[in-house]
């Protein structure tokens, strides 16, 4: 049975004969064109392989090429996809940004500096990139020497909620970085809308918060926020120009949410 809600790749879900359980099959389409969301089998496989018999991610069942590219098989986790309690992905994500990294994942931006290079060569893919070009935000963060395993694309749709609890599902982003960089995807409007449907309201980011439970982290995200929204806000560009026009909405989403941050 195909499985929907993937933007990169297709999935099937299939139950083997001489098995209890389900799998997924999952097809990668080649190596992603995407600025910001890399899509690398070899280490979403490296991920299932360490955390498995966990909730941090699928079990891994096996791993082949095929004419058509590359595939994972890995545990099928019943469920439905996060909609709403935020506080439950806060500790779930806690407890992610927790468990000891595999070697040899990809580091992502830290700090308002490198964060600000990584957005520049997206909007530099984009030919109609003037007016998020102009909001640049001023100042500078630090980058922090805390640093920890990444998700890499943790929004609603690679969360599945179940009696168990949450389970991170699609790992084909993992990196080792800041946890804000986990943290701005999922609070992300963006992400958000194109999801769930619609943004996190102001409750639902601090019931977020109140579930990680790091004020010191939180505190940097709120510095960092503008860069994170200016980063998201170049990348629904780079997608509406590459024609995904459900971008639209979200990057207007995210420039608003750059412009208020940029005002408090």
């Amino acid at each position: 049975m195909p499985l929907s809600g993937g933007r990169s790749n297709r999935a099937w879900k299939v139950q083997p004969a001489d098995a209890q359980n389900a799998v997924v099959v999952k097809l990668y389409m080649g190596p992603a064109r995407n600025p910001l969301f890399p899509n690398d089998p070899s280490a979403e496989a490296q991920i299932l392989l360490q955390f498995e018999n966990s909730r941090i991610s699928p079990d891994f069942v096996a791993a082949f090429s095929t004419s058509l590219g590359e595939c994972n098989v890995y545990s099928h986790i019943p469920g439905k996809t996060w909609a709403y309690d935020a506080s439950s992905v806060g500790k779930s994500v806690a407890v992610l940004h927790s468990a000891a990294p595999p070697k040899g994942l990809r580091i992502v931006p830290n700090g308002s500096e490198e964060l600000t290079k990584q957005t520049v060569s997206i909007l530099a893919k984009c030919t109609d990139s003037d007016s998020i070009s102009n909001l640049v935000p001023q100042g500078s963060v630090a980058k922090s020497s805390t640093t920890c395993l990444l998700h890499g694309d943790i929004v609603p749709g690679n969360i599945i909620s179940n009696s168990e609890g949450l389970h991170f599902i699609d790992w084909q982003c993992p990196a080792i970085g800041d946890p804000c960089e986990d943290i701005a995807i999922f609070l992300s409007p963006a992400m958000q809308c194109l999801y769930r449907g619609s943004a996190l309201n102001d409750d639902e980011i601090q019931s977020f918060a109140i579930g990680y439970n790091a004020p010191d982290v939180m505190t940097r995200y709120a510095e960092l926020a503008p860069w994170y929204h200016w980063r998201m806000a170049a990348y629904c560009q780079w997608q509406v120009e590459n024609g995904q026009l459900d971008y639209e909405i979200a990057r207007d989403l995210e420039v608003a949410a750059l412009q208020r941050s940029l005002s408090a």
